[in-house]
């Protein structure tokens, strides 16, 4: 499985982006699809997760109701819509994948910077 992100960039706060992530399946499928982020000097915590058979979804509670998570499985893409950002929503944004017979998320996409200014 491989993972590109994009979509990531600079943002007034209380703008929108939409992250993507192109998932290159190969072998074992997918289980879930994630969304984490890391911002500088803390650790990497999870934003968002979606089935991908079924669709059902989760959320931070510090994200839910501004963000949300899609996939388009026609596509192989996972989405992350983004709206009333705030600054403390700054930062690398990583796509990850957990894959059928897997305990965890294991793969890992390279993250796209996400800057949002008051």
């Amino acid at each position: 499985v491989q993972l590109q992100a994009s979509g990531g960039g600079l943002v007034q706060a209380g703008g929108s982006l939409r992250l993507s992530c192109d998932v290159s399946i190969r072998g074992t499928g997918i289980l879930f699809m994630g969304w984490f982020r890391q911002a500088p000097g803390k650790e990497r915590e999870f934003v968002s997760q979606i089935s991908w058979s079924r669709g059902s979804t989760s959320y931070a509670d510090s994200v839910k109701g501004r963000f949300t998570i899609s996939r388009d499985s026609v596509k192989s893409t996972v989405y992350l819509q983004m709206n009333s950002l705030k600054p403390e929503d700054t930062a690398v944004y990583f796509c990850a994948g957990w894959r059928l017979g897997r305990s965890k998320y294991e793969v890992w996409g390279q993250g796209t910077l996400v800057t949002v200014s008051s």
